[in-house]
């Protein structure tokens, strides 16, 4: 698997690239080494600075020739619909060209390659993760990319022998009309980027497109722990396309596989046999993940591995940064690094799984706020409020848990640690779990997480420490 992406049948042809983060500029690489011209624009000029050191000169696509250009390459965080459409964006529609992303460029490089896509509001990450664990522990020719990081025309070219492990946002759903998956996954849906698609609708449909063209020789796995997505599985399975598959962390699946009460049961077969506990894998700690383990192993089945390699892959699974990471113990507290929780849903697992809470929260807040957590605050022995949300996260908390506003993550972790050190309570967690977005302090999740980490293992520096 040493031979990068090369797209065929370009030369000749003319395409956009709009955007040149890291998906971006590995698309217009991949679009000149496949023969193509390139037009490639970047509102940053760092961006273009780091394109015309790979040999590309940037054009700026505001006054391009659109009758010239083949499709706009378009990075999935501009916005080509909602709220507004970026210009260059609203251009290529009204010229009626093609607005494609870099997953639709790699199925065209890679037709005979089975594709595993996974969606869902939460838990994507830890699904795509899981699962290219257990392919690759199980000997098979995989590669893992698409939104939990690495590039999807940065992935080695596998032919018909390789398997791509792909987390696909709604962003990037929405601009891959080829997708057509082997086995698509759809773990749940909850509010999230409205803004990016009108309206819950909206967002329902971009995620729905993931079975879209599925067949019958395919396979759609569908939670049905909420009822976007009980609707949804209902209407994919009333279409007679792919095989459905339901999964669950709450209760029986019949004909899938559920992992309610920590017990993974295998259902395909109409038998629901017990077949692991997960209540002992310690990296895939609550219901949240018992889901996205339940997930995995029916995508490994529609994929034809046998039973034994894929619980020997859940169980070997070292876990993914970010979500639920315990960093180190310090004295009889834990710390947890769970960056990624991007909203209240996705706290909300965190939160479950650990009493009494010190917890450390905010940053750019998203539609809800925490208004839907009020239920676990109990669990919160004291809040420390980061960023834009301080405020209005201050508001909701008052009252009911005790809170300190300290703007910056740096003094937020000081005051974490100093109290629940001091408390000495029993099963105490320092839980970095923001529930909001990070652009307002950082980059993104990963560098706000990775800055939590630091600060931690620095304390833990100056006296006992278990690292995890």
């Amino acid at each position: 698997m040493t031979d990068l992406i090369r797209i065929p049948g370009l030369a000749g042809h003319t395409f956009a690239v709009l955007g040149l983060g890291k998906s971006g500029l590995v698309a217009a690489k991949a679009l000149k080494a496949g023969g193509a011209t390139v037009w490639a624009w970047d509102d940053s000029a760092e961006a273009r600075a780091k394109l015309a050191a790979e040999g590309i000169e940037p054009v700026d696509l505001a006054s391009a020739d659109w009758r010239r250009i083949e499709a706009l390459v378009l990075s999935p965080g501009i916005p080509h619909s909602f709220p507004k459409p970026h210009p260059v964006a609203a251009q290529a529609k009204a010229a009626n060209r093609p607005i494609i992303g870099d997953v639709e460029l790699l199925l065209r490089a890679q037709p005979h390659a089975r594709l595993l896509a996974i969606t869902g509001t939460n838990g994507k990450s830890t699904t795509t993760a899981l699962t290219g664990h257990i392919l690759a522990s199980a000997g098979r020719q995989v590669a893992v990319g698409g939104n939990i990081g690495t590039p999807a025309l940065a992935l080695p070219a596998m032919g018909a022998a390789g398997i791509y492990v792909l987390e696909l946002s709604s962003y990037q759903l929405e601009i891959t009309p080829s997708l057509k998956p082997t086995a698509a996954v759809l773990l749940n849906i909850t509010p999230d980027h409205i803004d990016r698609h009108g309206d819950m609708g909206g967002y329902i449909a971009a995620k729905e497109r993931i079975f879209r063209r599925q067949t019958a020789e395919d396979t759609a796995i569908i939670g049905i722990d909420d009822e976007p997505s009980r609707q949804l599985q209902a209407r994919i399975a009333a279409r007679k396309g792919p095989r459905v598959v339901p999964i669950s962390s709450i209760r029986p699946a019949p004909g899938g596989v559920s992992g309610a009460s920590g017990k993974l049961v295998d259902d395909l077969d109409g038998k629901a046999e017990a077949v692991l506990d997960l209540a002992g894998v310690a990296t895939l700690p609550g219901e949240h993940n018992w889901q996205n383990a339940a997930a995995a192993y029916a995508a490994m089945r529609a994929l034809g591995l046998a039973r034994a390699p894929i619980l020997e892959g859940i169980e070997s699974y070292p876990g993914l940064a970010h979500r639920q990471e315990l960093i180190a113990t310090i004295g009889d507290v834990r710390y947890v690094n769970d960056s990624k929780a991007t909203n209240a849903d996705a706290t909300q697992k965190a939160l479950v799984c650990y009493q009494p809470i010190y917890w450390i929260l905010g940053g750019k807040p998203k539609e809800g706020g925490i208004e839907s957590l009020k239920p676990l605050f109990p669990r919160i022995a004291h809040a420390y409020l980061i960023g834009e949300a301080s405020a209005a996260f201050a508001k909701t908390l008052k009252g009911q848990v005790a809170a300190t506003e300290c703007g910056t993550l740096d003094r937020a972790v000081a005051a974490a640690h100093a109290q629940a050190q001091k408390d000495r309570r029993p099963g105490a967690v320092v839980l970095l779990s923001p529930a909001c977005a990070s652009f307002d302090q950082f980059a993104n999740f990963e560098q706000r997480g990775d800055v939590f980490r630091q600060l931690v293992l620095k304390l833990g520096a100056g006296g006992p420490r278990r690292a995890s």
